[in-house]
């Protein structure tokens, strides 16, 4: 029975465009053990894919080297005797824990200086590949193989007890269509749709007939909490009030969710609900949601994408020029189930 070893990104949305590639090891390996090392904070979105096995915390912040605590962990997964290791993070570090591990296929993109670290490193051709999904799906295949296309809709797993019980948690009961709207982005602030647009654009949807909810993580409570005021409590801030688990469970309830290139807009891609995504620094051409019920909105202005945290022209056009109204206008409310 092979055993693979997937050490995984450490954001949300890179770790939902890994999945693809996960389903590629189980059609090449039949009766695969697939396990991931992966932060604390995405394993309740690995937990929710049939392909993986187990999620091995790697407890590392971000940039720390801990040399030493890497080395003991490697040796501890020795003990697994993993058949293959797939490195998805493009860093030195990354590439030690498998190292130390002894696993004895090593995969992975050249990256850091990794010759040695990695013994099946692979070299990446931009151009052939632009999307991040396709990056990581060809390091399913053998070296020289080319990617196998096309990408199929996964969905994410929905336990429908849990779910009642997130509801409950959060003294939820929705009597009307809803729409979730995520106004975070852990990358930076240009990635964010302003807060009184999303005010606006929750009063436009309750006046529609939905229940509108703000989901987010606890860096986006006091956004979420400038949202419900500036809309008049058109909508409910539940940003900071739930785990990722929860998350998911709520964003599994939608009927239309909105939401800026984020962890969160991967998820509800997965999830298959009708998905508007708002992009600005960001580019779709490079990580778009994975649904054919997503639909872009974005300027195509000169400046953008530029790929920074905060807008380096200090205008931030590509954002602020795209209006509730044109949002609005661009929802695509035939699609949505009870329209």
């Amino acid at each position: 029975m092979p055993r693979i070893l997937i050490v995984a990104p450490s954001w949300i949305g890179d770790a939902v465009l890994a999945r693809p590639m996960f389903r590629r090891l189980h059609e090449r390996h039949r009766e695969l053990t697939l396990d991931v090392l992966a932060p604390p904070w995405t394993r309740a979105l690995f937990a929710r894919m049939p392909e993986v096995h187990a999620t091995i915390d790697s407890p590392f912040g971000h940039g720390e080297l801990a040399l030493k605590r890497r080395y003991t962990l490697g040796r501890s997964l020795a003990a697994r005797q993993y058949d293959r290791a797939i490195v998805l993070p493009n860093s030195f570090k990354s590439a030690l824990i498998p190292f130390f591990a002894g696993i004895r296929l090593r995969t992975g993109f050249v990256g850091e200086a990794r010759w040695g670290l990695l013994n099946d490193a692979r070299r990446l051709d931009k151009q052939a590949l632009p999307l991040m999904v396709e990056r990581f799906a060809l390091l399913a295949e053998s070296a020289g193989e080319p990617v196998k296309r096309p990408f199929a809709a996964m969905p994410l797993k929905v336990d429908e007890a849990q779910r009642a019980a997130t509801l409950a948690k959060l003294g939820l009961a929705p009597g009307r269509r809803v729409a979730v709207l995520c106004p975070g982005a852990e990358y930076g602030p240009a990635k964010r749709w302003p807060p009184d647009y999303f005010a606006e654009l929750a009063q436009k949807l309750a006046a529609a007939g939905f229940d509108v909810w703000l989901a987010g993580s606890t860096k986006d409570a006091a956004i979420g909490e400038e949202i419900a005021h500036a809309s008049g409590d058109a909508c409910v801030n539940l940003c900071g009030k739930s785990t990722l688990d929860e998350a998911i469970d709520l964003i599994s309830c939608a009927a239309l969710v909105v939401s800026n290139d984020s962890g969160l807009m991967h998820i509800a891609a997965a999830l298959g609900k009708p998905l508007t995504a708002i992009y600005g620094s960001s580019s779709p051409a490079f990580t778009p949601p994975l649904s054919p019920r997503a639909q872009i909105v974005r300027l195509d202005l000169p400046c953008s994408p530029c790929f920074q945290r905060k807008c380096p022209l200090g205008h931030f056009n590509c954002m602020l020029q795209l209006t509730p109204r044109e949002v609005w206008s661009r929802i695509e409310f035939a699609r949505i189930p009870g329209a």
